[in-house]
């Protein structure tokens, strides 16, 4: 019989220690080769080196051929003696001799021709990713992006309100009226749930797709690369690294992916820290109720009241990612982090609007799809009666069974100023997709019968006992830091499982009703 030769024309050179344990381990696997046909399967310096650096697979396989265990004890013995030697681990020292025998090679083979300064994106990357300039930066594009999303977005918002009020509303009304429905359940449901509640919604579209179209250059630019790499010594202060930063970035659109997106972590430790602090960046979602309440309330700093928002929940993320670090997660080591950052592009056309309509139109789907089928369901609930006689669909709103179960919860918002059951039903509803708020409070406060905008400030000056304008501050706050909707729970669940879930739900409730708590308590106090 002819034994298979296996040619071992190349090798590194490992280091004397190194070397020696390699043979001492070859010599052991030519005995057991003569047992077995471990010959068969490995080259005998690959397998000692394999064995070496504690390969799983190498090792599962050794174990089911005579002689393998033999083998795995004698390889963990040399590693000890290795530690000793080197006070590190073998696999470290070993793929470092790789990486030394690499750039010898590359620097006796490669001819690097003079260069004759510096690239265009290594000019702009002194400046953008610089250590003292990168941060500031950072926060100053951020500001622009919101500041323009609230500014352009709130002239087309108006327009797209009043042709949904004005020329829809009024078209089913007299089709309605014409056909014999007028003033029935019918028109009420077309009216006060369907179109009161998507109309609602749906006249902020121009605003999301604007924060799609600034969030879209940022990332085909190749910026938000170098947000992940300034972010870095940041992150480092929780343990995490500059990866983690990025699901966060993506957590601006929404959160569902963005706990998807943690997969690229490789510690699970990073991937469930980074997982809680997620949902604290402010999801497209949203922005409506933001862009509705700062419009109302903050008319003419709405631009700087949105972007303050966003500012905090990265701020209370952080803080979360600290309080964690020192708790839950004390004694986690940093893992380390190496990116190549892409030069910068200039973003095509093509692709931005390509961007823009798939996150306009999923938003405009879940509208006519999750979005309607709660507005019916709010709308049912608003129009049984639980107190009085009146009859369904003619119920006064303070009666119905929205208003009754809102009202159980009401008391808790009180010391929010905002304990009425209309704000707290808008943000129970919420939980079921950020954008219901908007929806709800678009059916609970007018039920199609007067402006929204009058009605919220009649409203919040009442319930706050006329400080309107904390109260409506606050209710941003609960609405920006709050439990995350529900597919962003199944995402987190899926990826974190059941006891995680709960304890970021739960948590994030829990500190929402902290923070709205100082905004408007603390206001009152110093005199807002």
């Amino acid at each position: 019989m002819t034994a298979t030769v296996h040619p071992m024309d190349f090798s590194i050179d490992y280091g004397s220690a190194v070397e020696e344990e390699i043979t001492n381990l070859q010599q052991l696997i030519a005995i057991s080769a003569q047992q077995s046909e471990i010959w068969q399967h490995f080259p005998s310096r690959w397998l000692a080196v394999k064995l070496l650096e504690q390969d799983s697979d190498v090792q599962s396989r050794l174990k089911t051929l005579a002689g393998g265990d033999n083998l795995i004890a004698a390889a963990a013995q040399s590693i000890d003696r290795l530690r000793q030697v080197y006070n590190e681990e073998p696999d470290l020292i070993l793929a470092d001799r790789r990486y030394g025998w690499i750039h010898s090679l590359v620097s006796e083979s490669v001819i690097h021709q003079s260069s004759k300064g510096l690239t265009f994106s290594e000019k702009i990357d002194r400046i953008v990713i610089n250590r003292y300039l990168g941060i500031p930066i950072f926060l100053v594009l951020m500001a622009l992006v919101f500041k323009s999303t609230a500014d352009a977005a709130a002239p087309l918002h108006i327009l797209l309100d009043s042709f949904i009020n004005e020329v829809i509303v009024r078209g089913v009304v007299a089709g309605l009226t014409l056909v014999g429905f007028g003033n029935s359940w019918l028109q009420s449901l077309l009216v006060d749930g369907m179109i009161a509640g998507v109309g609602g919604v749906l006249s902020f579209v121009p605003a999301l797709a604007i924060l799609y179209l600034a969030l879209a250059v940022l990332e085909d630019s190749g910026y938000m690369a170098r947000a992940a790499f300034i972010t870095d010594r940041l992150m480092r202060t929780l343990g995490l690294h500059g990866k983690s930063f990025m699901p966060m970035i993506v957590g601006f659109g929404c959160s569902v992916p963005a706990f998807y997106t943690t997969r690229t972590l490789e510690n699970r430790n990073d991937r469930i820290l980074t997982s809680l602090m997620v949902p604290f960046m402010s999801c497209s979602a949203r922005l409506p109720t933001y862009v509705l309440m700062a419009g109302i309330f903050f008319a003419g700093n709405s631009g700087s009241v949105i972007f303050a928002l966003y500012l905090l929940g990265i701020l209370t993320a952080f803080g979360v990612g600290l309080l964690l670090k020192f708790t839950l997660f004390k004694g986690k080591e940093n893992s380390p982090f190496v990116m190549e950052l892409p030069p910068y592009r200039i973003p095509t056309l093509r692709a931005l609007w390509r961007n823009i309509w798939d996150r306009t139109y999923a938003f405009i789907q879940k509208a006519m799809t999750v979005i309607l089928a709660a507005s019916v369901v709010v709308w049912l609930l608003l129009a049984m009666p639980v107190r009085g006689q009146a009859p369904f669909g003619q119920v006064n709103l303070a009666d119905s069974a929205f208003a009754w179960l809102a009202g159980l919860l009401a008391p808790l918002f009180a010391p929010l100023g905002f304990g009425n059951w209309q704000g707290s039903g808008a943000l129970i509803a919420g939980i079921m997709g950020k954008e219901i708020i908007v929806s709800t409070m678009a059916q609970v406060y007018t039920n199609g019968q007067a402006p929204l905008a009058s009605v919220l400030q009649q409203e919040f000056t009442l319930v706050s006992g006329g400080h309107a304008s904390l109260a409506a501050l606050a209710f941003m706050v609960f609405a920006l830091t709050y439990t995350p909707c529900l597919a962003a729970l199944i995402a987190e669940r899926a990826e974190l499982g059941t006891r995680w879930m709960l304890v970021s739900a739960i948590g994030q409730f829990v500190i929402a009703w902290l923070l709205a708590w100082i905004v408007f308590q603390g206001g009152l106090v110093l005199g807002f």
